[in-house]
């Protein structure tokens, strides 16, 4: 079966050895560690991680490298590889339990696959994940700039970011047409009811970045725009408010003042 990166699901292997070192000093790596790794293609990274890991679990949606993978990790028992759709497969039942992600991540899926992560996967405590540039510009995005969206709120309430590397695009076969990334970063607090609703709430005030926050709000319909306004008042802010120029703590507040 064919080996080649397929553009429909975001492949591009990563070739140069080099970043495998880069990825090793971000995740911290230890002989203890169970990692999560999602998309590992042909199996360069997974061999990396299995031979300084106590145990990988490996997911990858193309079935047509499963004789290449099989190949690739003959003789190392402690990778434990599974197909299927990464996001339905991001649940508490991993046995054991990952405490870190280390990935080359799929650059369609990226996004989805690091939030819902957070939600979905409470023994992780680290990510180390190699993301589109302006993916990974968005993830720890300061208020009031093009990059800061709902990823970064959910993000920065939930992680504090580690490291970033910046990676060349000859470090990938097919070179992709984009910039890419590592960024590491730390879980801070459990995901919990609060990080969910404002996760919600954040998704809806981004949805018409260009409108006020109320009116936002409003159209996506989460709440009508009187109660936006008198919640916003609460939080001392101007009803003209957009959703970029409120902290990642102050959608927090604004999601329980709503609640």
């Amino acid at each position: 079966m064919s080996t080649r990166p397929k553009r429909a699901l975001g492949q591009h292997w990563l070739v140069d050895e080099n970043i495998l070192h880069v990825i090793g000093r971000l995740a911290e790596l230890d002989p203890d560690d169970v990692v999560l790794e999602i998309g590992p293609g042909l199996g360069v990274l997974t061999t990396y991680l299995a031979d300084r890991a106590r145990l990988v679990h490996a997911i990858e949606v193309d079935r047509t490298l499963e004789d290449a993978l099989h190949e690739r990790l003959a003789g190392r028992e402690n990778v434990d590889l599974a197909f299927g759709d990464a996001l339905a497969l991001l649940r508490p039942s991993f046995a054991p339990p990952p405490d870190k992600l280390v990935a080359n991540l799929p650059y369609n899926v990226a996004t989805p696959i690091v939030v819902e992560s957070l939600a979905a996967l409470p023994t992780v405590e680290l990510w180390c994940v190699m993301v589109q540039r302006e993916v990974a510009d968005r993830f720890f995005a300061a208020p009031a700039t093009k990059d800061y969206g709902a990823v970064s709120v959910v993000l920065q309430l939930a992680a504090e970011r580690t490291g970033f590397h910046p990676v060349a695009r000859t470090c990938f076969r097919p070179p992709p047409n984009v910039d890419s990334a590592l960024v590491a970063f730390r879980r801070t607090r459990a995901w919990d009811s609060e990080l969910e609703r404002v996760r919600n709430l954040a998704q809806a005030a981004f949805a018409h970045r260009r409108k006020t926050l109320a009116n936002s709000l409003e159209l996506a319909g989460v709440v009508d725009r009187g109660r936006a306004a008198a919640a916003l008042a609460g939080l001392g802010c101007a009803e003209s408010v957009r959703a970029e120029e409120l902290e990642p703590g102050e959608l927090l507040r604004l999601s329980e003042l709503l609640a």
